[in-house]
C-alpha cells in the first residue's frame, strides 16, 4: 500500500479541518510531513497543532522539499493558481481546494500542466468523494429512478461580512464561494451534458462581488436544473435529482451523510476524531484525501469523480454567471 506523503499550503480553518481528517486513517495510508505559511508563526504553530515535522515561511520551500509526494492547497482563492502551477513544476502532485482557480483559462493552464508533466490533480469538490454521492451515482447508472431530467439545489450563509467572501482582490462573491458547490451538483445530476441556455440573475454587494445568484440551466431532452447561491441569508442546503421513476434527495447536500432514496434513508456516518472539526462534518474531507492516494497509486492523473473536463466546465459555468451579473477580476484579463 502506498504511504502518501503530504505537505499543506495555508494554514487556516480548511486546511486544519483537512489534516484533522485525513489524520483519521492509519499513519500507514497518510503522512503529513510538511505544512507552509504566509507567516513562519502561523506555519510554526500550525505543525506544532498537527503534529507535523517541518514548517516553512512561503510556499517555494514547500515545492523543493523532497519528502513531499502531494501538496494539499487550501490557501485563499487568488492563491490557488500560482500555489498549484509551482507545486506541478516542481513535481508535486496537487489536490487543491474549490474553486480550483478564479475562471476557465486558469482552470485550463494548470490541467495542461498537470498532464504534460503526468502528474495528480484534483480540484477538491469533495462532495463528490461521499458515500452518499458514490450511491447516487450507482442509482442513476443502474436506472433505477428512471431518466434524470430535472434538478434542484440551494446553499446559502449570511457572509456578507467575511471578506473573503465580499472582497473582489480576495477573489470573493457567492458564485465561487458558494455557487462552486450548487453548480457541481446540478452537473453530477447531468453527467456528460452541457446546458443549451443559462438564465442568471443575482445581486451585488457594495464592493462590486455578487452576494446571491440564481440559475436556470437548460438542458437537451427536456432536462432543467434550478439553482440558487446566497452570502446574506441562510438557504435550505438540500440537493434534489428528479427522475421519471423516482427522487434522490441530498440532506446537507454539500457533505451528506444520509441519502434519501425511493426505498428509504441510507446513512453514512462520519469518521470520529478526537480534535474538533471548525466545519461541519469536514471528517469527510478524508474521502477527498484517499481518493487521490488511491488514483496516484493507480498511476492516474485525475479522478473519475470530479474529472479534468468536469472541472474545466465548472469554472466555465461560474465564469458564464460571474459575467451576467458584470462581477470582472482582474484575473480574467490574463493571457498564457
Amino acid at each position: 500500500m502506498l504511504i502518501l506523503k503530504w505537505g499543506v499550503a495555508g494554514a487556516g480553518r480548511i486546511s486544519h479541518d483537512f489534516v484533522n481528517a485525513t489524520q483519521t486513517y492509519p499513519s500507514s495510508s497518510h503522512e503529513f510531513v510538511a505544512v507552509a505559511a504566509r507567516s513562519q508563526s502561523s506555519a510554526d504553530k500550525f505543525a506544532k497543532d498537527h503534529g507535523i515535522p517541518k514548517s516553512y515561511e512561503g510556499y517555494e520551500a514547500l515545492a523543493q522539499d523532497k519528502d513531499v509526494d502531494i501538496v494539499y492547497v487550501g490557501n485563499l482563492n487568488p492563491q490557488h493558481f500560482e500555489t498549484t502551477k509551482l507545486m506541478l513544476n516542481h513535481g508535486k502532485h496537487v489536490l487543491c481546494e474549490k474553486p480550483l482557480t478564479l475562471n476557465e483559462k486558469q482552470t485550463r493552464k494548470l490541467y495542461e500542466i498537470a498532464q504534460e508533466k503526468k502528474l495528480f490533480l484534483m480540484e477538491a469538490v469533495w462532495s463528490r468523494c461521499f458515500p452518499a454521492y458514490l450511491e447516487a451515482r450507482r442509482l442513476m447508472d443502474s436506472g433505477e429512478i428512471g431518466e434524470v431530467l430535472f434538478a434542484s439545489v440551494n446553499f446559502g450563509f449570511p457572509l456578507q461580512n467575511v471578506d473573503r467572501v465580499k472582497s473582489k482582490t480576495l477573489g470573493g462573491g457567492a458564485i465561487l464561494d458558494l455557487g462552486v458547490y450548487i453548480l457541481q451538483f446540478q452537473q453530477f445530476a447531468f453527467r456528460g451534458l452541457k446546458p443549451i441556455k443559462i438564465s442568471v440573475n443575482g445581486h451585488l454587494n457594495s464592493c462590486g462581488t455578487d452576494e446571491s445568484c440564481g440559475a436556470v440551466l437548460t438542458y437537451p431532452g427536456g432536462k432543467m436544473a434550478i439553482v440558487s447561491a446566497s452570502a446574506r441569508v441562510a438557504l435550505p442546503p438540500e440537493g434534489v435529482i428528479v427522475g421519471t421513476d423516482g427522487i434522490l434527495r441530498f440532506p446537507d447536500f454539500w457533505c451528506p451523510t444520509e441519502l434519501i432514496t425511493p426505498n428509504g434513508v441510507k446513512e453514512y456516518p462520519l469518521h470520529q476524531s478526537a480534535v474538533p472539526f471548525l466545519h461541519k462534518n469536514s471528517a469527510g474531507l478524508a474521502y477527498e484525501a484517499e481518493e487521490a492516494r488511491q488514483c496516484i497509486e493507480a498511476g492516474k492523473i485525475e479522478s473519475s469523480h470530479i474529472t479534468h473536463e468536469e472541472s474545466i466546465e465548472l469554472a466555465r459555468l461560474m465564469d458564464i454567471l460571474r459575467k451576467e451579473l458584470g462581477v470582472v477580476f482582474p484575473e480574467d484579463s490574463q493571457d498564457f
